[in-house]
């Protein structure tokens, strides 16, 4: 059984993450986690290694086809990239408020 655990802390003065980096952390971490390198999930997914490393890092907005080509080779469906991704993005409630009982930190398991 694997499992995924995506954590990330953000006090005040931490900048927000945005949804293109957390989306980038969980692919990253998904594919270390298989012991796959950004060539052997380039080749099956059919996403250049350029690409799929500027998605990996956080600097491209890939389309849901593209996220479901890499997801595949990674043994995830898309929603739950989705799911990891959006779940790992700090709140905007205001720290003295956190929303429905989150801390702003994140931390969310998926077992295949």
């Amino acid at each position: 059984m694997e499992s995924l655990h995506v954590t990330g802390g953000h006090g005040d003065r931490a900048p927000a993450l945005l949804w293109r980096e957390m989306l980038g952390q969980v692919l990253r971490l998904r594919r270390t986690e298989l012991g796959l390198t950004l060539a052997q999930v380039s080749r099956r997914s059919g996403v250049s290694t350029q690409y799929l490393s500027e998605v990996e890092r956080g600097l491209k907005d890939p389309s849901s086809e593209v996220i479901e080509a890499i997801a595949v080779v990674l043994g995830l469906a898309l929603p739950q990239v989705l799911v990891l991704a959006a779940a790992s993005t700090p709140t905007a409630a205001p720290a003295t408020a956190p929303a429905f009982g989150l801390t702003g930190r994140a931390q969310l398991s998926l077992v295949a």
